[in-house]
């Protein structure tokens, strides 16, 4: 897509669009236009390196022992593309399952299940 077809969209001028590349962070209303324009979510990012980096921590903050009917289940909070991405650092030998697991928090069953689940038809994949 063309810089003009760009600015066309965003109601902006091409020196405007120039200036909001140059900026180290960008609005979410920019953002969210980007991304309908695009038809990719950008968000999607965004949120994927938070639970990378920040996983749920097992601190509770209520006292109280019933549940919630917010509870909140951390299972399968990590998306295809960050499992990849993690299996890929293992494949590589970028980084170690000792290394993954301090620096990501990510639990070594989880790492294992992954490799189960996820390795062998990476390798079944290429055999083909």
């Amino acid at each position: 897509m063309g810089i003009q077809q760009i600015c066309r969209r965003l109601e902006c001028t091409e020196s405007e669009w120039q200036s909001t590349l140059s900026q180290k962070s960008l609005n979410t209303e920019i953002v969210m236009r980007l991304s309908l324009l695009l038809e990719y979510n950008f968000f999607r990012i965004y949120s994927q390196h938070l639970i990378l980096y920040s996983p749920q921590s097992n601190i509770n903050y209520n006292s109280v022992s019933e549940k919630s009917s917010l509870s909140y289940s951390t299972k399968h909070i990590y998306v295809i593309e960050v499992i990849e991405f993690i299996l890929e650092q293992l494949a590589t030998g970028n980084k170690t399952k000792k290394k993954i697991m301090s620096e990501y928090r990510i639990p070594r069953t989880t790492i294992y299940r992954w490799l189960n689940k996820y390795g062998k038809s990476k390798k079944d994949d290429k055999e083909k």
